[in-house]
C-alpha cells in the first residue's frame, strides 16, 4: 500500500496532475492505518476511560488513565499517541513511529514499555506500519500528559492493573 501511494504521488507529480491525486493516495494509507489501529485495539490502552467502560472519544488515543504494574519493573500508563507536540508524538517523524512499532525503540533511544506489544507489530508489513504512522499523524492533537512511568516503589497517581506471577496474593479490599 505504501509503495502504491508513493508511486501514485510520483506519477501525479510527473504528469502534472493536481496534488489531490497524491492526497488521495495518502488518504488510502490513512484509512488503512485507521483500520489497523482499530483491529489492533490501540484505543484500549491509549484512550482515557476505556478501561472504565466509557472511552472518552474526544481524547481518542490521547493517553490512558490506567497503568499496568509489572513486577520489578514499575507501572506503565498508555502514552498519548496523538500528534500533540508537547504531550504526544507530534515531534516524531513517520519513520520514527515506524521504528518504534517495529523495534520498540523510541526516538530518544529508550525502549517502549514492556506492556506495549511492539513484537506483534514488528510482524506487520512495512506498508501496514507506515499506514498506522500516517493515521496517527492525521489525528487531532490531544493535549494530555499521562503520569509515569513509575519505578518500583514509587507512589502511583493513577489507577493500575497489577500483573502478578503465579502464587502471589491478590490485593485485599480497601477498608
Amino acid at each position: 500500500m505504501f509503495r502504491l501511494s508513493v508511486r501514485l504521488a510520483f506519477l501525479a507529480c510527473a504528469l502534472g496532475l493536481p496534488a489531490s491525486t497524491a492526497a488521495a493516495a495518502d488518504d488510502i494509507d490513512t484509512a488503512r492505518g485507521e483500520y489497523l489501529v482499530t483491529i489492533g485495539g490501540c484505543s484500549d490502552c491509549h484512550t482515557p476511560g476505556y478501561f472504565f467502560g466509557k472511552p472518552d472519544t474526544s481524547r481518542f488515543l490521547g493517553g490512558s488513565d490506567v497503568g499496568f504494574e509489572i513486577p520489578g519493573q514499575g507501572v506503565f500508563v498508555g502514552r498519548n499517541i496523538t500528534p500533540d507536540k508537547e504531550t504526544g508524538i507530534g515531534g516524531w517523524t513517520r519513520e520514527q513511529i515506524v521504528t518504534a512499532l517495529q523495534s520498540g525503540q523510541r526516538p530518544d533511544g529508550r525502549i517502549l514499555a514492556p506492556i506495549m506489544p511492539w513484537h506483534a507489530f514488528a510482524q506487520l508489513t512495512e506498508e501496514d506500519v507506515t499506514s498506522i504512522a500516517a493515521f496517527l499523524q492525521s489525528l487531532k492533537p490531544v493535549t494530555n500528559q499521562v503520569p509515569g512511568p513509575f519505578k518500583p516503589g514509587d507512589k502511583v497517581s493513577t489507577f493500575m492493573f497489577r500483573i502478578l506471577p503465579p502464587g502471589e496474593t491478590a490485593a485485599s479490599a480497601p477498608n
